[in-house]
């Protein structure tokens, strides 16, 4: 189900039907090639790839299976071509975005993530924050060594802090959309996580914010509409949905608390 009521105008109805792509014990050379390409859309942001620029060797290794997708993910993330492509033309915050997007599938959270990454870039360089991304228990737990990463930042699931939702839409514009398009180069974060705030979401098209989003003025209430599992080791015969009003100031706390109850956000609309 569609993470709320307008996916379609956000872009996301595109993955909502996809199952991660993973290289299976005996895998043919048709799934690695169908991997390699679903690495390449994930970590280079959609961007368009030229036959020149294609890692043909480490393509090679993955298909002879010398090493797995996660190495091929590693390697395409420490590239020139990857570092042509969101290092050396862009602020280095907005570089941290997009390696926390390509890498982990979602956005930073905090303002501590983002000092943290500057921090290894500066005293170890820039592999070693590279490897800090795909060697972290995060990834692991998520992809593993055979899954290619891919954009979960849109569900409310275990382990994802809620306030990860709203963010992941200001780093996605669109399954049409490259991370290279528009204004490529500067953070989109910056603002909301230095002062630890809720982050609008708004359509790619950026003419409008999405109808429901937690976009204005403090004070403003806003109606969740949520789905409801059962509880504990109940047989689960039916979901319900029940609906919330909330301020702002309780927002994040209350999707915090959903989440914590298995519910999954269907929209959040303006009360």
């Amino acid at each position: 189900m569609a993470i709320t009521a307008t996916a379609s105008r956000l872009g996301t109805s595109a993955f909502s039907d996809l199952s991660p792509v993973e290289l299976r014990p005996n895998w043919s050379q048709d799934d690695a090639k169908i991997a390699i390409s679903a690495v390449y859309r994930q970590v280079l942001g959609n961007d368009h790839l030229m036959q020149s620029e294609r890692l043909t060797s480490a393509e090679s290794l993955l298909c002879n299976g010398v090493i797995t997708v996660r190495e091929f993910v590693r390697g395409l993330a420490k590239s020139e071509l990857y570092k042509s492509k969101f290092f050396y033309n862009n602020y280095h915050p907005r570089t941290i975005e997009l390696n926390f997007k390509h890498l982990l599938g979602r956005a930073p959270y905090d303002e501590s993530e983002i000092i943290e990454h500057l921090d290894l870039y500066q005293g170890q360089g820039f592999d070693a924050d590279i490897d800090s991304y795909i060697d972290s228990e995060e990834y692991t737990q998520n992809f593993g060594d055979h899954t290619v990463p891919y954009y979960r930042g849109f569900d409310t699931q275990n382990g994802q802090k809620t306030v990860g939702f709203t963010r992941m839409f200001q780093l996605y514009r669109g399954y049409a959309s490259s991370d290279r398009t528009g204004n490529k180069d500067r953070p989109r974060l910056t603002y909301d996580l230095a002062r630890n705030i809720v982050t609008p979401v708004a359509a790619p098209n950026r003419k409008q914010a999405l109808i429901g989003a937690t976009v204005t003025a403090r004070g403003q209430l806003y109606r969740l509409r949520v789905s409801q599992g059962a509880r504990g080791r109940a047989p689960q015969l039916r979901r319900s949905i029940k609906e919330y009003v909330v301020p702002y100031e309780r927002l994040s706390t209350t999707l915090q608390k959903l989440n914590q109850r298995g519910c999954q956000i269907l929209s959040i609309n303006n009360a």
